[in-house]
């Protein structure tokens, strides 16, 4: 009878050990590729030459291949993670609530920049008239995407704190979709001023994009939480520490941390939590742009 209960138990424990090692082996094969994607706040070929080296050196630290996928707006990058269809997604402080909001609380923000406690927007303009916030009355005025944290809700929430509703004290307004958009749109006199991620303005005049003698900004916002790259929260913990991980050890002094970290307009990456955007949520629900 002994011999006998070990041969079964002998046998049950080869069946467990089998059906755990399959397991395990779906889960490796499940994790041999981390699809990635980020708002669309810049043009999808801008988006991924940003990405390529950081692209390269995630693959090196996993040991698994990155797929980068553009996204055609900021709603399919909320979506595509929480529907299992991305794995990480580089989003701003809003899309991040959107996506939270969303999925019940299951995604998070994994890391941000140094940058990103402090993020600014910055109100730009050719109009010589236009030199404050109230002088935007009875002007047309261009966003960015209406998701969009830095082109859109931040900038609309400093409106409303100057008493200025966009929708019934602005002669018009647009979405231009994308910070860069937003620029030419000012540039090109489609409108009389707009509003953009400080980041991108920067960019733009570093690389000579911008004439800053016709263009100039007249209002730069306060500081605020934004963007942050973000995962689901049954993302397999080994993979969401090596990514953490991963971020955390980019060194401005070493090459291959350098090109990454200057492509990405970033400092240092730092870790980042949920209550950081209690207040991005705040705004949104006061502005009337989270349900």
């Amino acid at each position: 009878m002994i011999r006998l209960s070990i041969s079964k138990f002998s046998t049950v424990t080869a069946a467990v050990l089998a059906t755990l090692a399959m397991g395990m082996s779906s889960l490796a094969q499940a994790q041999q590729v981390l699809r990635v994607s980020a708002i669309p706040d810049e043009a999808p070929t801008e988006l991924q030459r940003k990405f390529k080296p950081l692209g390269d050196y995630l693959e090196q630290k996993l040991g698994m291949k990155v797929e980068f996928t553009p996204v055609t707006d900021y709603a399919a990058s909320v979506e595509g993670l929480i529907n299992n269809k991305l794995d990480m997604v580089w989003f701003g402080g809003f899309t991040f609530v959107q996506a939270n909001v969303r999925s019940g609380g299951k995604i998070v923000p994994l890391v941000q920049r140094e940058e990103d406690e402090k993020f600014k927007s910055v109100f730009i303009t050719t109009d010589k008239s236009i030199n404050k916030l109230e002088d935007l009355k009875g002007k047309n005025f261009s966003f960015g995407s209406e998701s969009s944290t830095s082109g859109h809700l931040m900038p609309r929430s400093y409106l409303l704190a100057a008493k200025i509703n966009p929708d019934t004290d602005m002669k018009r307004i647009a979405f231009s979709g994308a910070h860069d958009a937003t620029v030419a749109a000012v540039a090109g006199g489609k409108v009389d001023a707009g509003a953009l991620n400080i980041s991108v303005w920067e960019k733009l005049i570093a690389s000579g994009k911008v004439d800053t003698q016709r263009v100039r900004v007249f209002y730069t916002t306060p500081g605020y939480y934004d963007y942050n790259w973000s995962v689901r929260s049954d993302m397999n913990p080994v993979v969401r520490k090596k990514l953490s991980d991963a971020f955390l050890a980019l060194n401005k002094n070493d090459a291959q941390g350098k090109e990454i970290l200057e492509l990405q307009r970033a400092t240092r990456f730092i870790p980042t939590k949920p209550e950081n955007y209690a207040a991005i949520e705040a705004a949104a629900r006061n502005a009337g742009l989270l349900k």
